[in-house]
């Protein structure tokens, strides 16, 4: 499997993380300076996923895709693969935000799978690991913060 993961353990209740990662999107999901508006979470399967990311410079960047998953309390999964009216699009990956209990805290992982070596190693070098550890960090900063 062509699969990159970010894990970190977050020092707060599952109930309170998943509240955080799901409702508050746009206050962790891109690292900073970049932001992020969504535009649409229709929470189930099939379900749209559309968000627009913003950097410093004034760059835009669309996200259009679908949930494949939506576990709440537990998961979601989305795509890029298609749009929500079902049309093919370029896929890059599937991405999996998910966070289990763990001692007196969360397990919190996001992982990225991809359709092949050459897009994972290029997902790689666009700086996954950098980018989806500060967005996990951003995520722990307000869970852990109160």
């Amino acid at each position: 499997m062509n699969e990159i993961t970010v894990t970190r353990f977050i020092a707060a209740p599952p109930e309170k993380v998943w509240d955080v990662m799901a409702n508050r999107q746009e206050e962790w999901w891109c690292p900073r300076p970049w932001s992020i508006e969504m535009i649409a979470q229709e929470r189930r399967p099939g379900g749209r996923s559309a968000m627009i990311m913003r950097g410093p410079e004034g760059e835009e960047m669309p996200q259009e895709g679908i949930f494949l998953a939506w576990e709440e309390g537990r998961r979601f999964v989305t795509t890029d693969a298609v749009t929500s009216d079902f049309r093919p699009a370029g896929p890059f990956m599937v991405g999996i935000w998910e966070i289990e209990p763990e001692g007196g805290g969360t397990r919190y992982t996001a992982s990225a799978r991809h359709w092949s070596e050459e897009t994972m190693r290029q997902h790689a070098e666009m700086g996954f690991e950098e980018g989806w550890s500060a967005c996990a960090a951003q995520l722990a900063e307000l869970c852990e913060g109160g």
